[in-house]
């Protein structure tokens, strides 16, 4: 059988056939006086959906990498649909003018939106169809109360399949017990799929006729990067599959032997190769690879699973960790990246919807506006600054003025701790930016004079340059970091940082991608940070190159002006 294939890998495996079923929903009148009590029944499963949801994500805190993120994301845009949302109003609506039970009026009002959002032919709006129907199952579930189907505890090995995983059942299921998975229904850009890659999960979604003749404990193998299921397969099939993990074992092996080798190319240069960290728990990941530092902290997740901002010692705590476990090794942390689309239920009563979020308030612009926000964090690092060496990185500036007033906030939030007996870093931690709006690229040279250090985020610097919203299925495949005008920007950024002697790195997506290092070398950058995962292949590939022939490709490269040749150049 054939379907999408989301999440790559090989998985080969026990079934499990998940029994998840569909919601019968009753319907019937409600008199006049019983509305009062509908409403209050209506509220109270509300309330329960909440507790839930918020549970989930405690849960989901034990995630690896960006998996935490996207559940946290996602959760957080379930939880702002259970609060002063449009459906929740629709309802109580329903409620009061058809008189109408809850249960009735909840999926309604769910085909309701759905319709009016497949009318408007977005396809971002499309997407958010599957979020709504999956919080409008929650809310009847606990209107009938109708017991959640628990994926459980599955054992080792196993792979699941369903008619249908929701992101949160997807988000819950165990790497290490789960083989791989695959659905009958789902789309290559949903959250399902999104998960999946994230845990590293091979999937297969959109496999008609799926569960047809297929029985829990028949052998299942799914190959996640071709989009196929085989049920039960033959012995030709399995000695196949065999002699590929064989291959991946071998390659994983060769591998690890480079952990005790520097990272250094072919005629000397050192490279360092650092880490982007997700979470606190993943720091064994960054040391195992023999990470030269962390890169790249991402702080959101001290805001995401919890309802309220953390405190100033709990990120000391958090942040802590960090700072002791790479013991003397540089630990860059970027200040709270969020709003717009990526929402945190902690600040609901600061961030608000956006007619364009990507464009809208966030980042370092949230943080500036709600200043308490800052000074905490600021506040945190320079505490932690006393057990190790530590960075500041300020995400999406696109002005001068922004840096200035954060440098203004960072010493007056030093004097006052200093005032206050705490100790502090001293000298103060380096301040630097995140190069990812074209902006920003255009004037390094205006950046350099007063910043201390550059960090090129080239996934939104492609996605703002060709103004492509990569999650957009429409358009997706023009996402392209090769293009011309993005290599022009880091480029310009690169020579920007040497003219002014200040540190330059990549922690973009391209940082781990091996096929990207000789041009990033040419180019300038001498420090890489990404997924610990991708480490040890971007070492090898650096330990067989020269910087010479680097910097020869980087010429050639830049006079190009064709994707393709560029890509041909890459793949020389």
């Amino acid at each position: 059988m054939t379907g999408l294939g989301v999440s790559p890998g090989l998985a080969l495996g026990s079934a499990h056939v998940s029994d998840l079923a569909a919601l019968s929903v009753p319907e019937y009148s409600i008199a006049p006086d019983e509305t009062g009590a509908e409403l209050d029944r209506f509220e109270e499963a509300v309330g329960l959906s909440r507790h839930q949801l918020l549970k989930l994500k405690e849960k989901s805190a034990a995630l690896h990498g960006p998996a935490a993120e996207e559940v946290g994301y996602l959760l957080d845009a379930h939880l702002a649909m259970l609060t002063h949302s449009r459906l929740l109003r629709g309802v109580v609506t329903r409620i009061r003018g058809q008189a109408i039970n809850a249960e009735a009026a909840v999926r309604i009002e769910i085909d309701e939106i759905a319709e009016s959002f497949a009318l408007m032919g977005d396809a971002y709006l499309a997407a958010r169809i599957d979020d709504i129907r999956v919080v409008g199952s929650r809310l009847i579930r606990n209107l009938t109360k109708t017991p959640f189907t628990a994926i459980g505890k599955l054992p080792t090995g196993t792979v699941l399949l369903a008619d249908e995983l929701t992101p949160a059942d997807t988000a819950l299921l165990d790497p290490t017990r789960v083989a791989g998975f695959a659905t009958a229904l789902g789309g290559a850009e949903g959250h399902t799929a999104i998960m999946a890659r994230s845990l590293g999960i091979p999937a297969v979604l959109g496999c008609v006729g799926l569960l047809q003749g297929v029985g829990p404990g028949d052998v299942v193998l799914i190959n996640g990067s071709a989009g196929t299921v085989t049920i039960n397969p033959s012995s030709a099939t399995l000695a196949k599959y065999e002699a590929e993990r064989i291959v991946a074992l071998r390659e994983k092996r060769q591998l690890d032997l480079l952990r005790q080798l520097p990272s250094i190319t072919r005629d000397g240069v050192a490279i360092e190769l650092q880490a982007n960290l997700e979470l606190p728990r993943e720091l064994a990941q960054a040391t195992e690879v023999d990470a030269a530092g962390i890169g790249l902290v991402r702080t959101e997740f001290l805001f995401m699973n919890r309802k309220d901002p953390p405190r100033e010692d709990e990120q000391v705590e958090a942040l802590l960790l960090l700072v002791r476990g790479m013991a003397g090794r540089p630990v860059t942390i970027r200040t709270l990246d969020i709003g717009g689309d990526k929402l945190a239920y902690s600040l609901r009563g600061i961030t608000s919807d956006s007619p364009n979020p990507a464009l809208g308030l966030r980042a370092i612009r949230l943080s500036l506006k709600y200043r308490p926000l800052l000074e905490t964090q600021l506040a945190a690092i320079l505490r932690v600054g006393v057990e190790g060496p530590v960075r500041i990185l300020l995400p999406m500036i696109s002005s001068l003025s922004e840096v200035r007033e954060t440098r203004a906030v960072l010493v007056a939030t030093a004097e006052r701790l200093r005032a206050a007996g705490v100790r502090i870093a001293d000298p103060l931690p380096p301040l630097g930016i995140m190069i990812e709006v074209p902006g920003a690229a255009l004037a390094a040279d205006a950046f350099a004079a007063e910043c201390d250090f550059f960090a090129l985020g080239t996934n939104d610097l492609t996605q703002y340059t060709l103004a492509i919203d990569r999650g957009d299925d429409q358009v997706a495949h023009l996402y392209n970091t090769l293009h011309p005008a993005v290599l022009r920007l880091i480029q310009f950024s690169a020579e920007a940082a040497l003219r002014a002697r200040i540190p330059i790195s990549v922690c973009g997506e391209i940082a781990g991608d091996p096929r990207f290092t000789p041009l990033l070398l040419g180019l300038g950058i001498r420090t890489l940070s990404m997924a610990p995962a991708s480490l040890p292949r971007v070492k090898q590939r650096l330990r067989t190159l020269s910087l010479a022939e680097a910097v020869r490709l980087a010429g050639q490269v830049m006079n190009q002006s064709d994707e393709r040749r560029i890509s041909a150049l890459l793949d020389y």
